[in-house]
């Protein structure tokens, strides 16, 4: 129940005319999301709690659509999002908020750039923003654009965990064009650079993997085994599959379940960092084709408890980035006979 700035009580003293002019405020506090990720119910509770209206001027929950697929698949992420969304859901364009000046796919905007995609999206700073993917897929490319409004210094973002799920549920969802939404001013922010590993920290990690004295700094790749054994193709052609010397294959999908596309439970997540020998104790920086799931990976890592985040760091070229830059005399790419 509300609570009110003045007690019932001290109302009965104050005149009609102080009554009448006296603005009453409620002090009740609007529900936060207790975690990084959110349920559908958690995530239905607060939208009807703090829905996005373009005409409040209390901060609001915002669902933000990050639907997006390999290369090689011909669904395109806008035209599921026209299909089925969050009712009142912005798209984030993965394709198109980047460094266009980059060769590599997905690299982090500028500040600038990120600044004003927001502003385009009607997103406010003190707005809470609630990432999810695809009903087809689950969890595949939100965890990226969560990390990078995480990146970007968003004060409130969360990830749906997960979409599949928020439909298989019954919530709501609506079908459509892009509409249009009231641009607002967000302010350009500062990249926090500590949560991000360049091309030239990571191939120093690899080329002292197994010296004496090396920081022992951890690599995880989440791509498919096939992809980082070397027996399977990558999905962008003429790109050597393989992987990094020292490097640990943990697949996105085997933090999943396989059934419903969301992320496995604390506990089991865990387990699977364990049996994999990852040591909580030192640095760990992500990787996969594109930094799109190895931010998975991190996600995971979070919601387990697992290292710290001061030390956990996205390799944000990642292979595509890797293959490419690698000299062939570094024997930096590793395939499994």
């Amino acid at each position: 129940m509300a609570t009110f700035t003045i007690l019932r009580s001290a109302r009965a003293f104050l005149p009609r005319q102080c009554l009448q002019k006296y603005q009453f405020i409620s002090t009740e506090p609007r529900r936060q999301l207790s975690s990084y990720l959110v349920t559908p119910e958690e995530l239905a509770k607060a939208l009807k709690k703090s829905p996005p209206s373009p005409i409040s001027p209390e901060p609001r929950v915002i669902p933000l659509c990050a639907a997006w697929f390999l290369p090689n698949d011909e669904r395109k992420g806008i035209e599921v999002y026209r299909e089925k969304r969050i009712p009142k859901a912005r798209f984030f364009d993965l394709d198109k908020v980047i460094d266009k000046h980059s060769p590599f796919p997905h690299m982090l905007p500028s500040p600038k750039t990120f600044a004003e995609a927001m502003s385009s999206l009607g997103i406010r700073k003190d707005d809470t923003v609630v990432v999810y993917d695809t009903k087809e897929l689950g969890i595949f490319s939100a965890p990226r654009v969560g990390w990078t409004l995480r990146v970007f210094g968003h004060p409130k973002v969360h990830v749906l965990n997960n979409f599949k799920l928020w439909v298989e549920e019954g919530y709501p969802t609506e079908s459509g064009e892009l509409y249009n939404v009231e641009c607002n001013p967000y302010p350009i922010p500062k990249l926090d650079e500590a949560k991000v590993a360049s091309f030239d920290q990571v191939r120093e990690v690899a080329l002292d993997y197994n010296k004496e004295g090396a920081e022992g700094i951890q690599i995880l790749d989440a791509r498919p085994n096939g992809r980082f054994t070397g027996k399977d193709p990558e999905p962008r052609e003429g790109l050597s599959s393989g992987h990094m010397p020292g490097s640990i294959n943990i697949p996105f999908s085997s933090v999943l379940d396989p059934q419903t596309k969301a992320f496995l439970p604390k506990d089991q997540l865990k387990k699977i960092f364990e049996e994999k020998k990852v040591d909580p104790s030192k640095p760990i920086i992500s990787t996969c084709g594109t930094g799109v799931t190895a931010v998975v990976i991190e996600t995971a890592l979070e919601e387990a408890g697992y290292g710290s985040l001061e030390t956990r760091r996205v390799y944000d070229g990642s292979w595509t980035e890797w293959a490419q830059q690698v000299k062939p005399s570094d024997s930096l790419i590793r395939k499994d006979e």
